[in-house]
């Protein structure tokens, strides 16, 4: 199984980087684990709805750009379906047992995903109506991976 995360924006907070690196080895036991970042679009505060959507047009075409056409594609976004963990592992295992082993998240930037990047996705999931940085979000994404895993595995981790 592949799992790949496309994510906006660079990555500097050294704590989140080491979490992610060690979710991203104990997933390479279960899977080929792989993170890309494209580059953001500059987002000041006082952009007009139509910059906003040039911004996320621009993002979305260099997301787009990193994923193949077989790819199971996951957008995670406020307005997606909330899934407990359980189902989440179950929905992960269903799709490696029914033939996707290419599943790809992608986490938009500040300004959220382009309307292309929406429509190309396979489902949209949502970890909340909370609004976390999406540098964040890469290492609780991470983590939800593994505990899938875990769960599917019927590993004790998840208690």
């Amino acid at each position: 199984m592949n799992i790949k995360i496309i994510t906006v924006g660079k990555l500097k907070e050294k704590y989140l980087k080491a979490g992610i690196a060690e979710y991203a080895k104990r997933l390479s036991k279960f899977c080929k684990f792989e993170i890309i970042e494209v580059s953001d679009g500059k987002a000041p505060e006082s952009l007009s709805e139509a910059e906003m959507t040039t911004v996320k047009d621009k993002e979305g075409e260099r997301i787009l750009a990193k994923v193949k056409d077989k790819e199971h594609v996951i957008v995670l976004a406020i307005h997606g379906k909330q899934r407990a963990s359980e189902e989440f592992a179950k929905e992960i295992q269903d799709l490696a047992t029914y033939g996707t082993s290419d599943i790809t998240f992608i986490i938009g930037g500040s300004l959220g995903t382009s309307d292309a990047v929406n429509k190309r996705a396979n489902d949209a999931l949502s970890f909340g109506k909370l609004t976390l940085p999406h540098q964040l979000m890469r290492l609780v994404l991470t983590e939800q991976i593994y505990r899938a895993f875990m769960i599917n595995q019927g590993s004790p981790y998840h208690k």
